[in-house]
């Protein structure tokens, strides 16, 4: 049987007339932009030489022509950015079909985008979001099927290739193995970091694919290890979301909770990568501040991590954990079910002509028990209002209005949420779990029990706009959270994370624990680590042992520990790591410390050494790469070239918080990692590698 470009010198001769084909296409659409700019700007002098003379019909149509001039210009554009991305790279990989209804058999070139002829109306290269498209991740040479909206279609792949195309050039192909992807994904992996996420799109292995075309699951939760690539695949399938159903889903119906501004700035490249537009992304604390509003003042998550380390609080642990269990919603719904019987405590309404019994408004208030209290005691006061007339048959004057208002709003024990969350601690009989903070701050670990409790009082606007909801760094969010979210978003949900990188261990929620408030929920576990060399991953699980992690085989450098005579020294040892990095091929350093203190100790000895030297903090809100000086729990989600950890003595990481620091900042490595210490070292590296 013919091969359609058997050899690679054919293949290079293919890919010069798709580039052909693809700048004509660029060129074209210059010139379509260049005369949608001439016809506005010819529809707008018209308007101008003739606005006096125009009826509302004729303005109306030149308005119309201007704004569909805009729109074609800007989906020219938008055509055009994708065009420049496929001439910089058109295809990463190749398979031939042939159907088991076909003679012939075919070559399809799947790419970042499509491309399709437009003499002939040949697609050249397919998406690799298009159905046909998958088999080029689930199946190597053989029999191999895909779904079409028609139904599953069989046949078998006869050939399969991988390619490397950078700035038109091919750098490589390979030809179709046992396992195509090992090659590729080796060399991706070896490569240094660049400034922001990138797509995984030549490299999807295939149980990410199948999370990623997941488009059945309602709720998707995604347990993932340590450098799985979970925060990738799930915006992957975003994409892929986007793709399918272009007529029903945008960008704007999309909301992804990040743990900062750090990491959301971090990811922000990979959709607009794919073709798409960037997602609306928020983290809890501003949702919080949303529900909340100027109620009262409340600690952060990231300040309360930051208290955490700085100095563990038995007596504030004690309150973070009885609010981080599915124990407590269940007493918190037990409260509100409580609330709802018991604390509208009605009497007789006699104002004036109006005269009203208390068993009459009990039944009323008891018909709208599925609405929220304020807003089921203003319906009662309405009704009464409407229904009521004076003695002369006209209708009530407004101060009997409001004084019914008035009296219905006493019934309710309590005039706010606050005043009701405070009492839901007496009525469990542990009225010490609730501790304002200074200046009347709500804890972190009262926030969403709070807010959940404000729901039930005052009620909230549903984020109706929003139909699938992204949660990243699923472990860091208690179940009171995420009962929070079931009740804000109705809508589809994809949640990820990974319980072995708590920044919170105190609170920290299992997959098992989300499950229960999703009962519903489709559960996917991601065990194959990529990040990280093999003996970084090895190093890392000394620290924290995850059993059902599996280290990718690409090996490097092992890690080191350096002890120092004192900080002095340790300084100087951070020094010289930093010259080796700034004479490397790396691209990014990442020296993460456990305290924010510790980092801004660092920053402030070397930022005026003339390096590319950035400082994180709860405030930042942009990655860069270079230097990076940063605590662990703000490192969480990033990646690194190189990693330096200064500080590893018994002093400072000692607890199992400190425990779940040192392991979230060891795996953000993922070529070179170096420790540092002076004094003695902290007992959670002893069964690693022996100091220097």
């Amino acid at each position: 049987m013919f091969m359609f470009n058997k050899s690679e010198t054919e293949e290079k001769k293919y890919l010069e007339v798709i580039l052909t084909k693809l700048r004509e296409a660029s060129q074209e659409l210059d010139e379509k932009m260049s005369d949608y700019s001439k016809a506005i700007q010819e529809t707008k002098k018209y308007i101008w030489e003739n606005i006096s003379q125009f009826d509302s019909v004729e303005k109306a149509a030149n308005r119309l022509s201007v704004h569909q001039s805009v729109d074609s210009a800007e989906d020219a554009a938008a055509e055009q950015r994708q065009i420049f991305k496929l001439i910089n790279s058109p295809y990463f990989g190749r398979i031939d079909f042939i159907r088991n209804d076909d003679l012939v058999e075919k070559s399809f070139y799947i790419g970042i985008h499509s491309f399709t002829n437009e003499k002939n109306y040949e697609i050249l290269i397919y998406d690799w979001r298009a159905p046909i498209s998958s088999m080029f991740y689930d199946f190597e040479v053989g029999k191999a099927f895909f779904t079409a909206p028609i139904g599953q279609i069989d046949g078998e792949v006869s050939l399969k290739r991988q390619y490397k195309i950078r700035n038109s050039i091919m750098e490589y192909m390979i030809e179709s193995s046992i396992n195509i992807n090992d090659d590729v994904l080796q060399k991706e992996l070896s490569s240094t970091s660049d400034e922001k996420m990138k797509n995984i799109v030549a490299t999807i292995q295939k149980e990410q694919n199948f999370i990623i075309r997941n488009d059945t699951s309602n709720v998707l939760i995604i347990q993932g290890v340590a450098g799985s690539g979970k925060t990738s695949i799930a915006l992957h399938r975003v994409a892929f979301l986007l793709y399918k159903y272009k007529k029903t889903l945008n960008s704007k119906n999309i909301l992804i909770i990040s743990p900062n501004k750090v990491f959301a700035d971090y990811i922000s490249s990979v959709l607009p990568e794919l073709g798409e537009e960037e997602i609306l992304e928020v983290g809890f604390d501003e949702i919080a501040e949303k529900e909340i509003g100027i109620q009262c003042k409340f600690q952060t998550f990231y300040q309360q991590v930051s208290e955490l380390i700085d100095d563990v609080d038995d007596a504030i642990v004690k309150r973070i954990k009885y609010k981080a269990t599915m124990d407590f919603v269940n007493e918190m719904d037990a409260f509100i079910e409580y609330v709802n019987t018991e604390y509208f405590i009605p009497s007789d309404i006699n104002i004036d002509t109006v005269n009203v019994p208390k068993e009459y408004l009990m039944r009323r208030y008891t018909a709208y028990n599925k609405i929220p209290v304020q807003q089921r005691l203003d319906l009662l006061a309405t009704d009464i209002i409407e229904s009521s007339r004076t003695s002369d048959g006209k209708m009530l004057s407004a101060y009997v209005s409001k004084k019914i208002k008035s009296d219905i709003l006493k019934m309710f024990k309590f005039k706010d949420a606050l005043s009701l969350y405070e009492d839901f601690y007496n009525h469990i009989g542990k009225p010490e779990l609730f501790q304002l903070k200074q200046k009347e701050t709500l804890e972190f670990a009262d926030v969403f029990p709070f807010v959940y409790l404000k729901i039930f009082f005052d009620g909230t606007e549903n984020y109706y706009y929003v139909k699938h909801l992204l949660v990243d760094e699923m472990q860091d969010y208690t179940p009171i959270q995420y009962a929070v979210l079931s009740k804000l978003f109705k809508c589809k949900m994809t949640i990820l994370g990974d319980s072995s990188q708590s920044v919170n261990p105190y609170s920290s929620s299992s997959l098992e624990e989300i499950n229960k408030i999703f009962t519903e929920a489709d559960c996917v576990e991601l065990c194959k680590s990529y990040r990280s060399t093999f003996e970084i991953t090895n190093f890392a699980q000394k620290i924290q042992k995850n059993k059902k992690l599996i280290p990718i085989e690409r090996h490097g450098e092992e890690p080191t520990i350096t002890q120092c005579a004192d900080k002095k020294e340790e300084f100087i040892e951070i020094k010289n790591s930093i010259s080796h990095f700034l004479e490397s091929n790396y691209g990014s350093l990442g020296i993460i410390c456990k305290t924010q203190s510790q980092a801004n100790e660092i920053y402030e000895a070397f930022k005026g050494t003339g390096n590319n030297i950035s400082l994180l903090d709860g405030e930042s809100k942009e990655f860069k790469n270079g230097i990076i000086i940063t605590p662990a729990f703000i490192a969480k989600g990033l990646e690194f070239d190189q990693v330096i950890v200064p500080f590893v003595c018994a002093e400072t990481y000692h607890t199992d918080l400190d425990k779940s620091m040192l392991y979230i900042a060891c795996t953000r490595a993922m070529h070179k990692l170096d420790l540092t210490y002076s004094g003695m070292m902290t007992s959670f590296l002893q069964n690693n590698i022996s100091p220097k």
